[in-house]
């Protein structure tokens, strides 16, 4: 097992490496001595304002979705739970835009945006939870329902942009999910915020156990499931809405990293839990570097000075596509 976390890291770090030498401006042998300490002050702050910030946002997010993603998998027995499609994701991004239109929040304010992300998040689960009622434990059907309760989320978010149409140049980031322009204040905050709600759901480790079970099992152990996965639920959308409020909505990333995890880690969730905060920074951080090639790559075939392509953009094509051998897999049974 060890063995598995050093090669994951391992992986993490190529993945790191080729991140902070995929952009322009800086070749690799110029980083390598900004790294060293070297470097003039440009390259410098390139490399450690403006570049390695992203790449800690990037490595952080990824973490906070992986765990969110394998947490609702196991309070909710559902394989095909996660952020994206029980309306925790949606919800947040609605939250954050609606707060960001009102001059409730922004980056002057970003701890405000956090806590919108957060109830938008908690409205869209709860909007899940009343739409499936009892056909919740039918992995299938939440996913219908998880995508009906996202089209109205995405709805009701089209119409706060209607209503405040100047705010859309700064939400964007959370409709599409984008890394570009990170920098030191939002890693400031979402580190804090990652590592605790992180904790809250390694220490849920034995509750999720006994609810992947059944409730039956979990009451039969003299645990309350309802209150154990209200927990759970409530730390899956506080970790959803800090990498939201970060990076934005994230296609794919917490659905499809639990299944990775537990395929890499097995079953035991005081072990996944970590392995899965571990997969999902290192696919958010290659699916960033191989964002950035792939921009520089179609600028030059197409002649453009500048063109980006959203990581979000990136993750969501990807996941979709991995979506369809997940759904194949499990066809109509729970976790």
């Amino acid at each position: 097992m060890s063995r598995r976390f050093a090669v994951l890291v391992a992986l993490i770090v190529v993945c790191a490496g080729v991140e902070l030498v995929a952009g322009r401006g800086m070749s690799p042998a110029a980083v390598w001595d900004v790294l060293g300490g070297g470097g003039d002050a440009t390259e410098r702050h390139i490399l450690l304002q403006l570049r390695l910030p992203r790449l800690l946002v990037a490595l952080g997010a990824g973490a906070c979705l992986g765990v969110a993603g394998l947490v609702l998998q196991s309070a909710l027995r559902n394989p095909l739970a996660g952020p994206e499609v029980t309306g925790v994701t949606p919800g947040a991004v609605l939250g954050a835009v609606a707060a960001t239109g009102l001059g409730l929040a922004g980056w002057e304010s970003p701890l405000a945006v956090v806590v919108a992300a957060c109830v938008g998040g908690c409205a869209g689960a709860a909007l899940l939870w009343l739409l499936a009622g009892r056909g919740r434990s039918d992995p299938a059907q939440t996913a219908v329902h998880g995508v009906l309760v996202s089209a109205v989320l995405g709805g009701l978010t089209a119409m706060v942009l209607l209503v405040a149409p100047g705010e859309l140049g700064s939400v964007v980031q959370w409709l599409v999910g984008t890394t570009e322009g990170r920098v030191w204040q939002h890693w400031h905050l979402l580190w804090p915020w990652a590592l605790a709600w992180g904790v809250v759901a390694w220490l849920l480790a034995g509750p999720l156990t006994l609810l992947r079970c059944g409730d039956d099992i979990a009451l039969a152990a003299g645990l309350s499931a309802r209150r154990a996965r209200t927990l759970a639920l409530l730390c899956a959308v506080a970790l959803t809405a800090g990498a939201v409020a970060a990076v934005g909505a994230l296609g794919f990333v917490g659905l499809l990293v639990p299944h990775l995890a537990v395929a890499v880690f097995g079953a035991d969730l005081r072990v996944t839990l970590p392995g899965a905060a571990l997969v999902g920074a290192a696919v958010v951080c290659g699916a960033d570097a191989a964002a950035q090639l792939s921009s520089r790559l179609l600028a030059a075939a197409l002649d453009s000075g500048r063109l980006t392509l959203p990581v979000g953009a990136l993750t969501a094509c990807l996941g979709a596509a991995l979506l369809l051998v997940v759904v194949r897999r499990t066809p109509s049974r729970t976790f």
